[in-house]
């Protein structure tokens, strides 16, 4: 799933590459990606984008007063330019697999066409045509952004103290942190050595500071590095940078306990049971 880091680095080389630029003409191929169907994403053909901006999770291309064209990435959506769009270059697909479907295709004449893709079983990509970003629901539900410079900790404290509600879940929670999820969720616990199935509520001062000083840092950090990496790289780049996700059986960089894998929601996640659990091995499947 595109989380903060990645989407502000798609953000950037959209606007770099987009502004001042008209857009000349809007291929659907899977219109169940449009979301107001009164207002298409082909109502902005001959308007220019004046900005992109990051919502979230969210790419915002911004038309001026013609409106707001919101992407949401869903869980496998991205973007790739469409000069590169072969198999050894499409952004998100690893060496020998084919690339990801086209959903939909934006033309700015002179400029490389954008493709909308979607690499999921199912269609999580979505594109709304709004005046306001706040009409797209997921943007109006979201809360404060850590990679934003003036996140504070009482920011924090407000999305977090007290909570009965594991610490993981808080994280990945877009109402109350925008932009992380299950990857970043886990850099951030391993790094403040917190279980990502403590609640809340458990934690103590030292072990808030230590979360908030995570959070922080680890979103932060990610968004610095991958600053300026081509959009076709982005995924590699952060698959590269993980120190516990997608490395179970792998030794932990800091105490060379094994990382292991634990069930969480729908998926899996990565912990060292040395550096958060007090040792203790989390259940692989739900009891």
């Amino acid at each position: 799933m595109p989380e903060s880091p990645e989407v502000q680095a798609l953000a950037e080389e959209l606007g770099a590459r987009l502004t001042g630029r008209a857009l000349t003409g809007v291929d659907v191929v899977e219109f169940r990606i449009e979301k107001t169907r009164a207002r298409p994403p082909e109502s902005l053909v001959g308007e220019r984008v004046t900005g992109v901006a990051r919502h979230g999770k969210l790419v915002d291309l911004v038309f001026g007063s013609a409106g707001h064209l919101v992407v949401s990435l869903g869980r496998h959506g991205w973007a790739r330019w469409a000069a590169t769009a072969d198999g050894s270059k499409a952004s998100g697909v690893e060496s020998g697999d084919p690339p990801p479907p086209t959903l939909a295709t934006l033309s700015f004449g002179d400029a490389d066409d954008v493709e909308l893709t979607d690499a999921g079983d199912w269609v999580s990509l979505g594109v709304w045509v709004v005046d306001d970003p706040r009409e797209v629901p997921a943007v109006a539900k979201l809360g404060p952004d850590p990679a934003d410079p003036a996140f504070s900790r009482a920011e924090f404290d407000a999305a977090v103290v007290g909570r009965r509600k594991q610490s993981k879940a808080i994280l990945q929670e877009q109402e109350s942190l925008a932009g992380i999820g299950n990857a970043y969720s886990d850099e951030i616990l391993h790094v403040a050595k917190a279980s990502p199935v403590a609640h809340a509520a458990s934690l103590d001062a030292r072990a808030l500071d230590a979360l908030y000083a995570a959070t922080v840092g680890v979103v932060r950090g990610a968004v610095d590095a991958r600053r300026g990496v081509p959009i076709d790289r982005l995924k590699a780049e952060k698959v590269a940078a993980m120190r516990v996700h997608g490395r179970a059986g792998e030794p932990c960089p800091v105490c060379g306990d094994e990382v292991r894998e634990f069930s969480f929601a729908s998926t899996t996640a990565e912990y060292c049971p040395t550096c958060q659990t007090g040792g203790e091995l989390l259940p692989l499947r739900p009891a």
